[in-house]
């Protein structure tokens, strides 16, 4: 059982209030990702959950329980760093069963909880190695493992990628993912890239300066983004947002779309501009558009095979189907 529930939650220090009343329900077992930019309050969020951080009025409830001011250790939580935080000295094995030592569990108990953690985390040929002997991608998977022994109800990730380079990141992400649907344990990640979100997610709860702008499935938040704000945010290139007589043609204050809605042409489009930095992925290709009229810069997504360069004048077509309207406060028009 891992179902979180947070009422009117807030958290101040000193006379700033970084988390106004905030209320949100985890499901048990879901993949729960707070996403935003720095400093919108989702690690302070997690360890708010945690109870590593005292909540300044509010309650926070686990499985029905009053958690409010129970300690961390009670919680039945555990929580996953940034930072690895394993012992130099102490083998993998050592690493892994160090909460189940501290937590007094009989040698049987713990011997066949970390050998099943090994066993989910591909790391039984290395539990008799010392951290320093690991890539960065298996010292994390240690400290996942010493996470899983614990069994706790919910697990917490506190942008737990960050010190990983690019190849590493991506084979992590699907490890967690994979690693969420065998356990079917409550997971709830903080992260401030969006694409983790996307990929990794069941429900996204996008923050800024501590207020929820939206909750919801990656392709809700993609395909219906409530404001401006989440609009800009999710989706990577972000969403192309136009005001001025443009969006008023569409009785809006601005208009969105992305950049995989609009077709390029040589010669034909309502819309023009000049190709400047084109971005050559293989299967994609990206085209800032420049001297539009329309915005200081339009991202067009097109196929691998189009090739324009910089300097051309192109013409764009966007999807009448796919335009999202947003009113002068940037909320969201059905």
């Amino acid at each position: 059982m891992g179902r979180i529930q947070l009422n009117k939650v807030t958290k101040t220090f000193g006379d700033v209030e970084v988390i106004p009343p905030l209320d949100l329900t985890i499901e048990d077992g879901e993949f729960t990702v707070f996403v935003g930019p720095s400093g919108c309050g989702k690690s302070t969020l997690l360890r708010l959950i945690a109870g590593l951080e005292d909540i300044t009025s509010g309650s926070i409830a686990i499985d029905g329980n009053d958690a409010t001011d129970v300690p961390p250790a009670r919680r039945g939580l555990a929580m996953v760093f940034q930072s690895y935080a394993l012992y130099p000295h102490m083998s993998v094995r050592k690493n892994i069963a160090f909460p189940l030592r501290m937590a007094k569990l009989d040698q049987a108990e713990i011997d066949k909880r970390v050998n099943n953690a090994a066993s989910v985390l591909n790391l039984t040929d290395y539990l008799d190695r010392r951290p320093g002997q690991l890539s960065g991608g298996q010292r994390q998977r240690v400290a996942i493992g010493r996470a899983i022994v614990r069994e706790p109800a919910a697990f917490l990730f506190d942008e737990p990628l960050s010190n990983l380079d690019a190849a590493l990141r991506v084979g992590m992400r699907l490890e967690i993912s994979e690693l969420h649907k065998r356990l079917a344990t409550t997971m709830i990640y903080v992260t401030h890239d969006q694409v983790e979100a996307m990929t990794m997610a069941d429900r996204i709860v996008v923050l800024r300066a501590g207020h929820i702008e939206q909750v919801g499935s990656p392709l809700e938040l993609y395909r219906a983004p409530r404001n401006t704000f989440v609009a800009g945010f999710i989706g990577s290139p972000k969403m192309n947002l136009i005001e001025g007589e443009e969006a008023a043609k569409h009785d809006a204050h601005t208009i969105g779309i992305r950049p995989e809605h609009i077709a390029v042409s040589a010669d034909e489009g309502p819309w023009s501009g000049v190709v400047g930095v084109s971005e050559h992925l293989g299967s994609d290709t990206f085209f800032h558009i420049h001297q539009t009229g329309l915005a200081e810069t339009i991202t067009v997504r097109a196929d691998g095979e189009v090739s324009f360069s910089h300097g051309d004048r192109i013409h764009l077509t966007p999807r009448a189907d796919v335009i999202h309207r947003f009113d002068a406060g940037g909320l969201r028009i059905a």
